[in-house]
């Protein structure tokens, strides 16, 4: 699969709280959650991001409590993939059960700035950067977790292994 789009940079430690505030977990509806994405630390994400875009993230990415609403939220937002030097391992978890790509590579996100327009080939792991004619290398997912994604998450990949 390969993605493209233009990126949103954020720092370290990002939360799931700075990704979805509390006060909208009320909802599972992931079109209701992605209109409050990052709200309370970008206010304009939501009318800036384009479907397809790319958010690239410093350390500890997904930092905070376990919940689920925050990949689906960046996912419904139309972000295509998060680039992070580090993920929080239950975010981590999360958003490849709902279908979101996330890569570790901190070379990326120290060459990547807010606004470069990136490319993705991630069954091969390369992050291309059209603005910098920059390219970086991660690991690839395994196969079936590629499937996975391609899928849309865990529930339609276990779906399509039961209709299969």
């Amino acid at each position: 699969m390969i993605l493209k789009g233009k990126v949103h940079k954020y720092g370290k430690n990002i939360d799931t709280d700075a990704i979805i505030a509390a006060r909208y977990l009320n909802t599972i509806d992931p079109i209701e959650l992605a209109k409050h994405c990052f709200e309370d630390i970008d206010a304009d994400f939501v009318k800036r991001v384009k479907n397809g875009d790319i958010i690239a993230a410093d350390e500890n990415f997904g930092c905070g409590s376990s919940r689920e609403h925050a990949p689906i939220a960046i996912k419904d937002a139309g972000i295509s993939c998060v680039i992070a030097k580090s993920f929080a391992r239950i975010f981590y978890r999360n958003a490849i059960n709902i279908g979101l790509p996330i890569l570790e590579c901190p070379e990326a996100v120290d060459n990547i700035k807010n606004g470069d327009e990136v490319e993705i080939d991630l069954a091969k792991g390369v992050i291309t950067n059209f603005s910098t004619n920059q390219t970086f290398s991660s690991n690839p997912f395994p196969e079936f977790m590629q499937e996975l994604i391609d899928k849309g998450g865990l529930i339609n990949f276990v779906k399509s292994k039961v209709k299969g």
